[in-house]
């Protein structure tokens, strides 16, 4: 049986389904303030719990066979949902003999971030979990291609489409989907063991070739909103005088708008045995765009 966390999020909710998919046991961890209908719909047996309380965490992964750590959290809860939380899992599963745990980090976790309170988190989960003696598999996925859904309506709508940062910045965007399929397949795949692996999609875009896709799409033309780094930076520190707690918030945001995140696609490709999705292609197919 698998425990999936985070399985209210788009990410886990996703990985649930391809379990259910392989008629396969698994229990889903949700709090108790989230909708989970469509989990159980699904055939997931539900968990409510809380990741801030070790006691629900260690039941939780009581009689599981393997875990999946798809959670996340805001900056302002990155020590207890992001490290804190993911430390008494680990701990758990290796009191209850789990046989594999995956562990869903992000792809530059190793390039020392420091501004990023999220970052810092998982690199720090990464370590522990290597060390605990469990087996495992990191995973260090690009941009999910899911976010871009929100962005993708609102440019059906308006037309705009807000850019801030490096327009030129290039990342492999992975489908969501495929994501999830990669973190079940790694519980039982010999080849992906106590290895990291960083996931994204089959091709390197520039940031402004999103939109463009976006056009593809819908068939009409867009306006891309540039905004330089400088400018946002000018933003966060003054949000940073008036709201510390929003300025760390933006700082994750910051991070990830101002660098490059690209990967080879061919070792997870050979690996775990699957043609990663474009992102026309996903966007196309969730926006149910023929």
């Amino acid at each position: 049986m698998y425990l999936v966390t985070g399985a209210t999020g788009d990410l886990g909710r996703r990985v649930v389904k391809a379990i259910c998919n392989r008629r396969e046991a698994v229990r889903a961890f949700v709090r108790l303030s989230s909708s989970y209908s469509a989990l159980e719909r699904l055939g997931a047996e539900i968990f409510v719990g809380d990741l801030q309380h070790r006691d629900s965490i260690a039941r939780a992964a009581q009689g599981m066979r393997y875990i999946i750590s798809s959670h996340g959290s805001s900056a302002k809860d990155a020590y207890a949902l992001e490290y804190q939380a993911n430390v008494d899992l680990i701990d758990a599963a290796k009191a209850y003999g789990v046989e594999h745990f995956v562990f869903i980090s992000v792809l530059g976790v190793d390039h020392h971030y420091e501004e990023s309170p999220i970052f810092k988190a998982k690199r720090e989960v990464e370590k522990y979990l290597a060390k605990s003696g469990l087996s495992y598999t990191i995973l260090r996925p690009s941009g999910f291609a899911s976010n871009l859904l929100t962005l993708a309506n609102t440019f059906e709508r308006t037309g705009l489409y807000f850019l801030i940062g490096r327009p030129e910045n290039r990342t492999s965007i992975v489908s969501t989907d495929d994501l999830s399929e990669i973190a079940v397949r790694a519980c039982t795949l010999v080849g992906a063991r106590n290895h990291t692996f960083a996931v994204g999609g089959p091709e390197a875009l520039r940031r402004d070739e999103i939109p463009k896709i976006f056009e593809k799409i819908f068939q009409k033309k867009g306006q891309l909103l540039s905004i330089p780094l400088e400018v946002f930076d000018g933003i966060r520190g003054f949000l940073g005088l008036v709201n510390s707690g929003l300025s760390k918030e933006l700082s994750t945001l910051r991070v990830l708008v101002a660098n490059e995140y690209t990967c080879d696609p061919q070792p997870i490709e050979q690996i775990f045995g699957i043609e990663l999705e474009s992102l026309h292609h996903f966007l196309r197919r969730n926006l149910q765009r023929t």
